[in-house]
């Protein structure tokens, strides 16, 4: 069954894999890694690799924290409902 919670607990687990992914370990061998990056001027338009990797940087810069606490309510959620 499809509920809310599965739907809350799938975006969690896909935010953590953006949060762990490493970029010279795993990013840079399909050529999405710092280094392939292009510096675009202003009103330039980036590519759609270029979108996904400020993207998967901006969440991990912003959602560490927030991400943290996150999985300790779910852990304390799943203790304590099944």
């Amino acid at each position: 069954m499809f509920t809310l919670w599965n739907l809350i607990e799938a975006s969690l687990l896909c935010l953590n894999a953006v949060c762990i992914l490493h970029e010279q370990r795993f990013l840079a061998k399909f050529g999405w890694g710092a280094a392939s990056a292009q510096v675009h001027g202003f009103g330039e338009p980036q590519s759609m690799k270029d979108q996904v990797l400020n993207l998967v940087r901006s969440i991990r810069t912003v959602a560490k924290v927030p991400l943290i606490l996150f999985n300790i309510l779910a852990i304390m959620f799943k203790l304590v409902l099944g």
